[in-house]
């Protein structure tokens, strides 16, 4: 049986995004988002994190810097009785300094590689699940793996895609993932 899925982006979407946050001193959860993702899991969503992370490409950061603030997170997000089922990085950049990272990738979004993958390991129906991103590459790999109801987090809504709903707080999103 396939299960409804709720598809975080995680710079923007679960933490402020200041762009390469790779340390717990860095991150800083956004209002209200543990209500949001407990009532998410009351109503029967399966939860996942979607994350480029090209900062391991640059140079930024490492694989274990990168690993061990998602280790943190985690326990955070446990620590507040929310189960998060998969997290998916990608770590690949065709711009990066790092040569093991330096290409192109599937997984990198705006292509859907991340979300047919968490799909698939997490036994997802698409049409049921929800993707929420705040950016236009979020809504573009939604939106390419047929993900019914992409939601962007935004106050600033601009290029709006077909087919994708703006939302400004996680509230707004709730009331979606209700209809």
């Amino acid at each position: 049986m396939l299960r409804r899925g709720l598809l975080l982006d995680r710079d923007g979407v679960i933490n402020l995004d200041k762009d390469f946050v790779s340390s717990r001193e860095q991150f800083e959860f956004l209002p209200k988002l543990f209500p949001f993702l407990r009532r998410a899991q009351d109503l029967g969503f399966r939860l996942a994190i979607l994350t480029n992370q090209s900062g391991v490409a640059r140079g930024l950061y490492t694989t274990k810097d990168y690993d061990q603030l998602t280790g943190w997170l985690l326990a955070a997000l446990a620590k507040e009785a929310i189960v998060i089922d998969l997290v998916l990085a990608c770590f690949e950049y065709s711009e990066g300094k790092v040569t093991q990272y330096r290409r192109e990738s599937f997984w990198r979004k705006p292509s859907p590689g991340m979300v047919l993958e968490a799909a698939q390991r997490m036994r997802l129906d698409l049409q049921q699940s929800v993707f929420l991103g705040d950016s236009l590459r979020d809504m573009q790999a939604a939106q390419a793996a047929a993900i019914k109801t992409p939601l962007w987090l935004t106050e600033k809504p601009h290029d709006v895609p077909r087919g994708v709903k703006v939302v400004k707080n996680f509230d707004e999103a709730l009331k979606v993932m209700q209809s």
